[in-house]
């Protein structure tokens, strides 16, 4: 049976900071993330997605964390087809992204000079390649928006994205219904087995043109991963607080431990996360799996930042 990781897709939300989460003396965000490492030992970094990371910041995680702890990391958004304001890129390349903008100030990866994506890839490997030397990214999460429906042409796109992070590993997340709709589903799973591409399963609200199931497929056999984004009846809200605001009560949480079992059971790895990102809800719910998931889970695994545990436990 596979390791299973459990973390939370945040360490640094204004709300989480402000719910007493975290113990007094952790006030500065090293001090938060050195906390928050001995508690969980895995954790997705959103930040990336707004703004690309910094070589030395990635170095000072490394430098934060236990050993064994592992980073998954958000693409930038201007990589996965999402409107990216050229502020937040470099400042040597605004003046570039700018011409390439569209009316409402927003630069698109199919409207961008293939110069300036080069770039801009080169740079985010460059700024990752420290957790990469350190073995602690486990994956960079390739989220793709509702408007990229299932297609050869995107099927391509994701192959692109593949070869431009290379050698770092990539997840990929669809949100578009399109993927997994019962006449697409075999062959969107056989495409991402045949390239060795980790599926991301997700638990979401259903209903929604970027709604889909809570499939729970293994697509390599290294790594799986899970993405809790929480039932909020205000997911197409506008609102990304009330989107995300959600806390996950136990039955629900449940539905998951044989689905996360079973990716276990398929695959050397697996990443769940909480993206409920509201207050403390993530972490706790984070928590309590753990606890729902090391019931008559026959695996053993190290306690992040302590001592082994035993038979029946899961890493949290």
């Amino acid at each position: 049976m596979g390791h299973i990781r459990i973390g939370t897709a945040s360490w640094t939300d204004r709300s989480l900071v402000e719910s007493g989460w975290y113990p007094p003396q952790a006030r500065t965000p090293e001090q938060r993330l050195r906390f928050y490492a001995s508690r969980f030992p895995v954790v997705e970094v959103d930040a990336t997605y707004y703004h690309p990371p910094a070589e030395r910041t990635s170095l000072a995680w490394v430098e934060r964390t236990p050993p064994d702890f592992v980073f998954n990391v958000k693409a930038f958004s201007l990589f996965t087809h999402h409107p990216t304001r050229p502020s937040a890129l470099p400042v040597p390349l605004r003046a570039a992204a700018a011409k390439s903008a569209n009316r409402n100030g927003n630069l698109y990866v199919a409207d961008a000079d293939p110069g300036l994506v080069t770039e801009m890839w080169d740079r985010f490997r460059t700024a990752l390649a420290p957790l990469q030397r350190s073995g602690k990214l486990g994956a960079v999460l390739l989220q793709f928006p509702p408007w990229f429906p299932a297609g050869a042409e995107r099927r391509r796109y994701i192959l692109e994205c593949r070869e431009r992070c290379a050698p770092m590993r990539v997840c990929v997340e669809f949100r578009h219904a399109s993927w997994l709709r019962e006449e697409n589903r075999e062959e969107t799973l056989r495409f991402l087995v045949d390239n060795d591409l980790p599926y991301v399963c997700v638990d979401m609200p259903q209903g929604h043109t970027s709604s889909v199931p809570p499939l729970a497929a293994v697509t390599s056999p290294d790594l799986a991963v899970v993405r809790f984004h929480g039932r909020s009846r205000h997911w197409d809200s506008g609102d990304k607080r009330a989107r995300f605001a959600y806390r996950y009560d136990d039955a629900e949480l449940s539905e998951w431990v044989p689905r996360i079992r079973h990716l276990a059971d398929e695959a050397a790895a697996v990443h769940v996360v909480m993206n409920n990102c509201n207050r403390d809800w993530a972490q706790r719910n984070a928590e309590r799996l753990a606890e729902l998931l090391g019931e008559g889970t026959e695996t053993i695994v190290p306690h992040a930042g302590g001592a082994p545990r035993g038979r029946g436990d899961v890493e949290r």
